[in-house]
């Protein structure tokens, strides 16, 4: 892929909880900055605002969200490689989800300034969850 994208830290940090198979979006999860609800025959995932989740739920906490600005077009090829390739470099791992339209990528809070920075040196933009764009 040869364009930059522009990504976007969203506010508060995330959680990805594991619910047994068949379970609906339960109630706690909100859905204030990003809901995510993804069901297998094995297991319920829910990606949601961290300080929902309540006590006794199997998950992984301190999560931060970057998600690509604008509209992406189905038929577009390497956006999440493009992204996930300077972080695998860097030995960050990453939980990526996308939606209809576009594409988010969870990193672990402590990883964050790394992560911008291995993404701003592979020529993309990032901006904070103010709108200042962070510059390496």
């Amino acid at each position: 892929m040869d364009r930059s994208l522009e990504l976007h830290v969203l506010p508060g940090r995330m959680a990805i909880c594991r619910l047994d198979p068949g379970e609906k979006s339960p109630p706690w999860a909100g859905s204030a900055v990003l809901l995510s609800v993804t069901c297998t025959q094995a297991e319920t995932t829910v990606v949601c605002q961290e300080e929902n989740v309540p006590a006794g739920i199997t998950c992984n906490k301190s999560w931060r969200c970057l998600r690509i600005r604008g509209v992406l077009d189905l038929s577009q090829t390497g956006i999440l490689s493009s992204l996930t390739a300077p972080l695998a470099e860097e030995g960050l791992p990453v939980y990526a989800l996308s939606t209809y339209s576009t594409d988010l990528i969870l990193i672990k809070e402590k990883d964050l300034f790394r992560a911008v920075l291995a993404l701003t040196r592979s020529g993309n933009r990032v901006f904070s969850e103010n709108g200042q764009e962070w510059l390496p």
